[in-house]
C-alpha cells in the first residue's frame, strides 16, 4: 500500500474538518423575499468556516508526506 494506516487515518480526520468547514459556511441565501438578510455576513460563515477547511487541507497535505517511525 502507498498509506499506511496512520496515514489513512490521518486524512479521514482532514476531509472530516474540511466537510465541517464547508458545512459552516452552508446557509440561506440573501434573496429572501422579506429583503436583506444580515446573516450571510455572521462570523461563523464568512470566519470561522473558511478557517476549519483552511487547517483541513493544511493538515490533509502533512497527513499525505507523514511517514511514521517504525520500532526496532
Amino acid at each position: 500500500m502507498i498509506f499506511s494506516k496512520t496515514n489513512l487515518l490521518m486524512m479521514a480526520g482532514c476531509l472530516c474538518l474540511i466537510i465541517l468547514g464547508f458545512i459552516l459556511m452552508g446557509g440561506s441565501s440573501s434573496s429572501i423575499e422579506t429583503g436583506f438578510n444580515p446573516d450571510i455576513f455572521s462570523t461563523r460563515r464568512i470566519v470561522v468556516g473558511p478557517a476549519i477547511a483552511f487547517l483541513g487541507f493544511l493538515l490533509m497535505a502533512f497527513a499525505i508526506i507523514y511517514t511514521p517511525r517504525h520500532k526496532k
